[in-house]
């Protein structure tokens, strides 16, 4: 709790910068990046243990299988989005490069999900060696996360069944 409380606390500072324009340089985006990331695997990890331990799948807990994805997806996005800011051209197909960072972001943004989705259009691919890994990271965490949670959700949902 602390923790969250922390991340509270320095979110709202960058909130409050970026009001004042001070937000421009890659040091505070880098530090809101971080401040996200952390936020969303504490709360990623919160997810999936709170399905882990519940007994009976109901509709809250499927809104929390819902979450875990999108929000491992959110965790995607800030591990590509870091890349790019370190090492920019990292993902080849990405018109706007750093000159519009709203582009970019949406870009870094839908390539994390479609990779994670193992869609992968191939409009935007990884070019330097730690996007690649990246890449194949993404892909599986997306599958082992499906994989994992969908069978432990129906093991539970028959498990629940059998005892009605």
């Amino acid at each position: 709790m602390i923790f969250l409380i922390i991340l509270l606390i320095i979110a709202s500072v960058d909130f409050g910068s970026e009001i004042m324009e001070i937000a421009k340089n890659d040091l505070l985006r880098f530090v809101k990046l971080s401040v996200y990331f952390l936020f969303y695997i504490v709360v990623t990890y919160e997810i999936i243990k709170q399905v882990w331990i519940s007994e009976t799948v109901n509709i809250q807990i499927i809104y929390g299988v819902i979450s875990g994805y999108i929000s491992l997806g959110l965790i995607a996005y800030f591990i590509c989005m870091s890349i790019e800011m370190f090492y920019p051209g990292s993902f080849h197909g990405i018109s706007a490069s750093n000159e519009n960072p709203e582009i970019l972001s949406n870009s870094i943004m839908y390539y994390s999900y479609i990779t994670m989705l193992t869609i992968g259009y191939g409009d935007i691919s990884p070019v330097t060696q730690i996007a690649q890994k990246t890449s194949i990271l993404i892909g599986l965490m997306g599958q082992f996360y499906l994989v994992i949670i969908t069978a432990i959700i129906v093991g539970k949902y028959i498990s629940q069944s059998a005892r009605k």
